[in-house]
């Protein structure tokens, strides 16, 4: 077997995606290693009879279409994509007595809720045990895209990090000079009236030395240990419930089956509480505001694909986030409230950065979601 293994994963490398799938629906249907190729694909993949029915969805086509393979096996895959569409479904039916492939390209695809999703579909011709199937290809670009735009967003977090503490160095040195100037010019001064004035040298001294190191967002290593995310949720829930009035209204939606996971708790709650905390403002203490939580599977994360994600929704009916300042939102300083220092969310981000997460966002006028998205380990 793993000689079998060894060759047909060389012979992979050379072949491009549907080649692969093809391949090792022919030569390794019913291996291990064919389940656990087709587990970890990105791409959804669908296996249809000639009458249109589905036999085979692997994970990927599961979470995109919101259904498990048990659910949906023998039903048509008209049931499944819905009238919605038609156009796509029409073109697979007049093109079943054809060989050949054939690919949709930015196809919208429309799903459950409302949902679309941007995607490449290719179908193929194939025989299985001496029967022709319809293999469907399933490539969501909106995914891709926000994969290459979350690697943008941590190169220019880096480099901004970078850019902060080589500005840190630079201003802490004349502040420490400053500060110590003022403290041996108020022991030589007699004049009580004159020492106020050194005193407002210190203390604006000490206030701009805690806002540079708040720029700089922490330095401790996180203190690892299992939690529940829901007790800190909660926790963060309890905290804002007595800042606001009964014309906010808190709705809880969690998953009861998210494991425990490994994190520093007062990092999260911090993370958590900053984006809640930006919700309740938006809201303006009068709207709901919602604390979610769900699994997703096989979410990159970083550039790094994981099977399992843990994910907590804030979302908020407020106005939204501003456009002009959606795609720095995360930076320092970059405020859309005309009273906030704009470090809450850039901290939030690096905070969940330090436990191999991400945080992201989707807004638009009436509800806006920020997702915190953990690693299951």
């Amino acid at each position: 077997m793993r000689r079998i293994g060894a060759r047909v994963l060389r012979h992979a490398i050379f072949v491009c995606s549907t080649d692969l799938v093809h391949f090792l629906l022919v030569k390794v249907m019913n291996t291990e290693l064919f389940a656990m190729i087709l587990d970890y694909q990105t791409t959804s993949i669908l296996i249809l009879n000639a009458n249109f029915q589905v036999e085979y969805m692997n994970p990927a086509a599961e979470e995109l279409f919101s259904v498990s393979q048990q659910r949906a096996a023998d039903d048509s895959i008209s049931s499944l994509m819905g009238a919605e569409n038609a156009q796509l479904l029409n073109r697979l039916h007049e093109n079943f007595d054809d060989q050949g492939a054939w690919t949709e390209r930015e196809h919208i695809l429309k799903l459950t809720q409302d949902k679309e999703v941007t995607i490449n579909c290719t179908v193929n011709q194939i025989t299985l045990a001496d029967q022709k199937k319809v293999l469907i290809e399933i490539i969501p670009l909106d995914r891709h895209l926000k994969i290459i735009k979350e690697g943008h967003v941590l190169k220019e977090h880096q480099a901004t990090r970078t850019m902060l503490r080589g500005m840190a160095h630079e201003i802490k040195n004349p502040l420490g000079g400053l500060r110590g100037a003022a403290q041996l010019l108020e022991g030589e001064l007699e004049d009580r009236e004159l020492t106020e004035y050194t005193e407002i040298i210190i203390k604006e001294a000490d206030r701009l030395h805690k806002l540079v190191d708040r720029m700089l967002g922490p330095n401790n290593v996180p203190n690892k240990a299992a939690h529940n995310i829901h007790e800190v949720l909660h926790h963060v829930y309890r905290v804002l419930s007595t800042k606001s009035n009964d014309k906010v209204n808190f709705r809880i939606d969690y998953d009861p089956s998210i494991p425990l996971l490994h994190f520093d708790r007062d990092m999260l709650v911090q993370a958590v509480l900053n984006i809640a905390g930006n919700a309740l403002k938006a809201i303006e203490h009068q709207g709901d505001l919602i604390f979610k939580t769900r699994v997703l599977l096989r979410h990159t994360l970083n550039g790094t694909l994981y099977k399992m994600v843990a994910c907590m929704s804030i979302i908020d009916s407020g106005p939204g986030v501003p456009d002009e300042i959606a795609t720095k939102i995360f930076f320092p300083m970059v405020s859309g409230q005309t009273e906030g220092s704009g470090l809450g969310l850039a901290i939030s981000q690096m905070l969940i950065n330090q436990h191999g997460g991400l945080i992201e966002f989707d807004s638009i006028p009436g509800r806006t979601e920020f997702r915190v998205m953990l690693p299951i380990e």
